[in-house]
């Protein structure tokens, strides 16, 4: 018998799964790293975290001196400055954890060709940093909230509620796109031009009162990083902006954008789990 009949057939060699192993070592994995990336972040800066806050607030000044100057949009939107400062932390965390997500994988082509590990701890590690980030971000927030005059009140107990569905809804993006660059690498100039649009398609510096009815509804429905942002600010700022149930038409009509998160991070880990296996491969 030739030795060609005796080579077995070519097999595809499979690497680990998005989460393989037990779900302790997942999550350790997943702490450990984005502990260890937040603080080489601000390693060798004097000023640190500083730099990190810098940012927002930066915008933050230059968007508030223009809608209440020049534009006058936020001029009868009660707490107007806190109303858009909390819009521009959390439109940070969107686009910083997206953004990064993107290429964490490939980023990391040297860790993922060398290590078994589940391949999930990338995205989520990634998304895990931005958190910490929002988190000492909106203990600025707080402390200028209470400059401004806005108390503290019960509504602020739906606050972890609603960062835990905007977390998820990053997740599941992040999960997708990350996936998705391995391959296709015109995911960035993609997921570039997405972010710049949902930041002014997301009612971040206009009240979304301006708009016309039906698009107040729309935008809730369709729109769960803005149905997540007009709760926070009902619950978290003043009663006197519409909640997210109020705009949808009731607190049943939520159960969309709250669908579509779920539908998001259900797609984003099927793509991702898909990919995992032959991620080094495909590199």
């Amino acid at each position: 018998m030739s030795a060609v009949a005796n080579t077995a057939p070519w097999r595809r060699v499979t690497g680990p799964s998005a989460l393989e192993g037990s779900s302790r070592r997942f999550l350790t994995l997943t702490w450990r790293i984005a502990a260890m990336e937040f603080k080489l972040r601000f390693f060798g800066s004097f000023l640190g975290y500083l730099w990190q806050l810098m940012r927002p607030l930066l915008m933050f000044g230059v968007l508030l001196f223009v809608f209440t100057r020049f534009i006058r949009v936020g001029n009868d939107v009660p707490h107007y400055p806190v109303v858009l400062l909390l819009g521009i932390v959390l439109f940070q965390f969107v686009g910083d954890s997206i953004g990064a997500s993107v290429s964490s994988v490939v980023d990391r082509e040297s860790l993922v060709r060398k290590i078994h590990f589940p391949r999930l701890v990338i995205p989520c590690s990634v998304v895990l940093t931005a958190v910490f980030s929002l988190v000492l971000n909106l203990v600025v927030v707080v402390v200028f909230a209470l400059f401004e005059g806005v108390g503290l009140h019960q509504g602020l107990l739906w606050v972890p509620f609603g960062l835990a569905v905007l977390v998820a809804y990053v997740l599941g993006i992040g999960m997708l796109v990350s996936a998705l660059y391995v391959r296709f690498r015109d995911m960035r100039p993609i997921t570039d031009v997405f972010l710049q649009a949902y930041f002014y398609a997301t009612p971040i510096l206009y009240p979304i009162e301006s708009l016309p009815r039906t698009g107040q509804k729309l935008m809730v429905l369709l729109n769960p990083f803005a149905a997540v942002l007009q709760q926070l600010r009902h619950s978290a700022i003043t009663p006197q902006i519409p909640s997210a149930s109020a705009l949808a038409g009731g607190t049943v009509w939520l159960l969309i954008p709250l669908g579509i998160v779920l539908a998001v991070l259900v797609i984003g880990y099927t793509v991702f789990d898909r990919a995992a296996p032959h991620i080094a491969e495909d590199l």
